[in-house]
């Protein structure tokens, strides 16, 4: 990451990341049929972004590939709980 994003996690909290993290998820991962799949995370813009890409939870392709969380269908509770903990274990190592 780089250190606006570390600044910006300073700033926010990890508790206000976390919510963030949880909103993109419902946002655009959680649908069945997300709009723009695999195009829709960004590269930059928020430390959730950069950690999607480097946890493989970007896009429902990657989901599937890496987690074995099958597409087409409504992610639930517990794959959005997870996806967001893989999110904020690697923002965690990564603001240390």
């Amino acid at each position: 990451m780089k250190p606006k994003d570390l600044e910006y996690i300073d700033k926010k909290g990890l508790v206000e990341i976390r919510k963030h993290a949880d909103d993109f998820i419902r946002e655009r991962l959680a649908p069945a049929e997300p709009k723009n799949d695999g195009k829709q995370t960004p590269f930059r813009g928020h430390p959730v972004f950069i950690a999607q890409h480097a946890t493989a939870t970007c896009c429902r392709g990657c989901l599937e590939k890496w987690h074995k969380i099958t597409r087409d269908r409504v992610l639930n509770k517990e794959e959005i709980e997870y996806i967001t903990e893989m999110i904020m274990s690697w923002i965690n190592d990564q603001a240390k």
